[in-house]
């Protein structure tokens, strides 16, 4: 009995069909975005569609990959948290850029990767240097902005996605409602293992919906091979251009400091802290996922924020749920008609589910804002408004920077980044942070947002 108590949540071993369904359910929260970046970086340099599906393949098996080495952790890799790897969505405007540019190509942007992924293994080590700037003001306000921008995603989704002919249709509304319904009642009365199996049920309820209505087309599921190994430099030997690999390097470092929220935003909903230390292994993991990601012919890669609301739906926080996910995607990434009914599962279906999942990332946020301190530091309610109203400028206006340079346009146009760059800019005018009192605050914030 007391050797089970000393075992922390995050370190717990769950029964493996548990495992299995836990770490299932997280695959295909993140999946859809995983494919998205190849499906659009395939569309853009007009790749046939064999190509595509190999980039999708690449993806998906080094996304499991990352997500190893991330949760399970080795020596000084890995901040071993439930966190997934996924492709992050701020490369691909940077990386579209680089697809237009006369002689980069796709072996220019692998390039870029891997040079991206070498300037963040060597930069990672300085988080210690400026986790002061990131006390419970700033962490909570980016956590919260991270939410909120992850809703558009999800109220895309659940419109039918944002490039369909018919986006809002009665019947993809409908769809959404349903899943959500489902999900809202089994969390209500489902127990134990019913009860943290709520976002799957409501998605595989949406799915089963979805093919008796006709919405699912498998018609190229025979086309697929049943295996397709996985080789480094598929595409040939990645080549390096100094423009796009200086943009991978900004790109990495917006990623860093979106990574850095993430991670505190898990410490705290877990129970565990996080400070300098395990930052740095999660940041040097994102790197080594990164170098992954173009030895492979793929992407940059990081911690998925998607999934940080789907451990507070669950209220499961081991980390070998997110194991079991990467090692699903690994066995993903080797069979492609496995793959392709994963990717089958309509928007609208996880439409639904978003509506749970990024909202309670807010919701931790808004939990560690209420441990901070507005009487004898007053100026917090200006930190906290101002960079909010800052962060839903590109939400509200997406062109409201048109007339920044288009190297920076990412961090214009990003709205976490521009929430970060504000909320610590204002923190570091009005305030003065100590380290300490920063893992202080991280510490605060761990134990208010135990319970949520």
């Amino acid at each position: 009995m007391s050797t089970q108590a000393a075992v922390h949540p995050v370190d717990e071993v769950l029964p493996f069909p548990l495992l299995f369904v836990l770490g299932l359910q997280h695959v295909l929260v993140m999946y859809a975005n995983a494919v998205a970046v190849p499906l659009i970086l395939g569309g853009a340099l007009h790749l046939p569609k064999e190509q595509i599906a190999m980039l999708i393949n690449a993806d998906l098996f080094a996304c499991g990959i990352a997500t190893l080495i991330q949760t399970i952790g080795f020596g000084p890799l890995g901040i071993r948290l439930p966190i997934i790897m996924g492709v992050t969505a701020v490369a691909i405007s940077p990386m579209l850029a680089m697809a237009a540019m006369p002689g980069v190509g796709l072996n220019g942007i692998y390039g870029a990767v891997l040079v991206g992924g070498l300037y963040a293994l060597l930069v990672a080590p300085l988080i210690k240097y400026v986790l002061r700037f990131f006390p419970a003001v700033v962490t909570g306000t980016i956590i919260t902005m991270i939410g909120v921008s992850l809703m558009r995603v999800g109220v895309a989704w659940a419109g039918g996605g944002a490039g369909a002919a018919d986006f809002g249709a009665a019947g993809y509304i409908g769809m959404a409602a349903l899943v959500l319904g489902v999900i809202l009642l089994v969390i209500k009365f489902g127990r134990g293992f019913l009860g943290n199996m709520a976002v799957l049920l409501g998605i595989s309820v949406g799915y089963l919906v979805a093919i008796s209505l006709g919405w699912t087309d498998f018609s190229g599921l025979s086309a697929q091979p049943w295996v397709r190994v996985v080789l480094p430099l598929q595409f040939g030997l990645p080549t390096f251009s100094l423009v796009p690999c200086l943009t991978m390097c900004l790109v990495m470092t917006i990623v860093f400091i979106e990574a850095t929220g993430m991670f505190l935003a898990m410490g705290a909903m877990t129970g565990r802290a996080v400070g300098a230390e395990q930052i740095k292994r999660g940041l040097r993991a994102d790197a080594v996922g990164t170098l992954i990601g173009g030895l492979f012919n793929t992407f940059p890669y990081v911690s998925y924020s998607q999934n940080i609301g789907l451990v507070g739906v669950t209220g499961v926080y081991s980390r070998w749920v997110c194991v079991t996910g990467g090692v699903i995607m690994l066995f993903l990434g080797l069979v492609p008609k496995l793959a392709y009914v994963v990717a089958s599962v309509p928007q609208a279906v996880l439409g639904g589910a978003a509506f749970v999942m990024f909202g309670m990332v807010s919701a931790t946020g808004i939990k560690i804002l209420s441990n901070v301190d507005y009487a004898t530091q007053r100026h917090n309610v200006l930190v906290i408004a101002i960079s909010i109203g800052f962060g839903m400028i590109p939400i509200i206006s997406p062109t409201f920077f048109h007339i920044m340079p288009q190297v920076l346009r990412p961090i214009f146009t990003d709205p976490i980044m521009m929430t970060s760059i504000t909320a610590v800019a204002l923190n570091a005018y009005f305030n003065r942070t100590s380290g300490a009192a920063a893992s202080q605050d991280a510490m605060l914030a761990a134990q208010q947002a135990e319970t949520l």
